[in-house]
């Protein structure tokens, strides 16, 4: 899967609490933050998990096979 950079402006006090997390989870911040969004929009049901990786947008909106 292809990664995008992109500018993100965050909370001071909003950054030291993921970096805090992040820590905790032995992750980078970037990998943290990463990782809360794709668990919000699987909770929020606008992605599917397979195998703990997102499937492609394609497949979800029925452009595509669904991964085996």
């Amino acid at each position: 899967m292809a990664k995008k950079s992109f500018p993100l402006r965050i909370n001071d006090q909003v950054i030291a609490a993921m970096q805090r997390w992040a820590d905790d989870d032995l992750r980078s911040l970037n990998a943290q933050i990463e990782f809360v969004l794709r668990e919000a929009l699987v909770k929020s049901g606008r992605v599917k998990l397979t195998q703990k990786v997102i499937t492609d947008l394609e497949s979800l909106e029925g452009g595509g096979e669904e991964p085996s």
